[in-house]
């Protein structure tokens, strides 16, 4: 094993350059590794604690592989990267997750496909490239469902629920995409995930469930430990382990399941790099999904996943600056909480700019803390907006 691993000092490449990218590169500085980050943009995110910072697009090959010829590894920081980008990576550096990983994650029926083929208990879906396709489908719904792109989906975007008797005519227009999944809809009792690490070795290491809490699609709320029974969180686990062997990832895999009121686990997306609803371990664990992910790309033993204390974490969205600049004093006045920003300049409405975590002797005492901790950032007038509600089980 040791002639592929990479020892601190070596330099790690990452593409992209947003939040997950930052506090990755935070986790690998703190082993004592370099950092260069190429993406679109320049002062990123990645690119403000990173050593080096590239700007350019990621169809521009020739820098491309002089970013690649200057590092030792690479890794990426969201999977809707082009696969022809990883591809002129490889012929210079070693990229993990490989192009395997990414051409099937990137694309949600490329993705279901897999899952549905290799056994994997996935949401029923129909793939649909026309509009009689989609007609089709439609007619085969019992009732409600979802129609999302294949490609470059996230947070709710590229979605919308069905009835089946709506137009087809009107759906197929307004989506504008050759490409589409017409999922069922699932009567669900939670959502939950399940963030896994695999190493050059093939070793795992499997964080216990964490439950999530959407709005408008986005997460809003995660919470662990989860309050599932053993046997569920043991066959969520197992699932997830047996999706990123399957996958042979190396690095790290969230897995995000719908829980239905049956009791039956359906898996709703991969995501194969740290997730958002991970970000609690940080805070929470020995060892948070960032260093994992540092650890497994560089062929390091991965760390322990036990957790420490019982955790919350609550997104912060641009809304928050809808009055001004929130109350960053008041919000941090509780001791257990944790201030995760991200370095944004403009905050929008929807858009993620950093998140609150909170420790107690107890997961409802933590998610207590944490919502209090938001809602203290902004005034009176805005608190309402602030507070989390339950979502439509669409998130993508």
């Amino acid at each position: 094993m040791n002639h592929r691993q990479i020892l601190p000092g070596k330099t790690i490449g990452v593409l992209g350059s947003g939040q997950l990218g930052r506090m990755f590169a935070i986790a690998a500085r703190r082993l004592g590794y370099r950092v260069h980050v190429l993406s679109p943009d320049d002062d990123t995110p990645t690119g403000q604690v990173a050593d080096v910072e590239i700007r350019a697009s990621y169809d521009e090959l020739d820098a491309v592989a002089r970013f690649a010829r200057a590092v030792d590894v690479v890794t990426f920081e969201f999977e809707n990267v082009p696969l022809e980008t990883v591809q002129a990576v490889e012929s210079h550096a070693p990229v993990r997750p490989g192009g395997r990983v990414l051409h099937t994650t990137q694309n949600r029926l490329r993705e279901k496909t897999f899952l549905r083929e290799a056994g994997f208990p996935v949401t029923p879906f129909h793939t649909v490239r026309s509009e009689n396709d989609l007609n089709s489908a439609l007619q085969s719904l019992e009732s409600a469902g979802v129609i999302k792109t294949a490609a470059w989906g996230y947070d709710g975007k590229g979605q919308r629920r069905v009835d089946s008797g709506d137009s087809a005519s009107e759906i197929w227009s307004a989506m504008n995409e050759v490409d589409l999944v017409l999922e069922k809809f699932v009567d669900f009792d939670c959502e939950l995930s399940v963030v896994v690490a695999r190493g050059i070795d093939g070793i795992c290491a499997c964080y216990p469930p964490i439950q999530n809490i959407h709005r408008d699609h986005i997460l809003d709320v995660s919470l662990s430990p989860a309050g599932l029974s053993p046997r569920v969180a043991s066959e969520a686990t197992e699932i997830a382990r047996h999706v990123v062997e399957s996958l042979e990832v190396v690095g790290v895999l969230c897995v995000e399941f719908f829980l239905t009121c049956g009791g039956e686990l359906l898996i709703n997306e991969l995501a194969p790099r740290p997730h958002n609803s991970g970000h609690l371990t940080i805070d929470a664990h020995v060892t948070c999904q960032f260093e994992q992910q540092v650890r497994a790309v560089c062929g390091l033993p991965l760390g322990s996943v036990q957790q420490l204390q019982p955790a919350a974490m609550v997104n912060l969205l641009g809304d928050l600056w809808r009055s001004g600049e929130p109350n960053w004093s008041e919000a941090c006045s509780s001791p257990s909480i944790k201030l995760h920003l991200y370095g944004k300049h403009e905050p929008r409405p929807g858009r993620k700019m950093g998140h609150l975590t909170a420790l107690s002797e107890s997961v409802q005492s933590a998610e207590a803390s944490a919502k209090a901790a938001r809602e203290a950032l902004v005034n009176d007038g805005l608190k309402d907006h602030a507070r989390p509600v339950s979502a439509a089980p669409t998130a993508g």
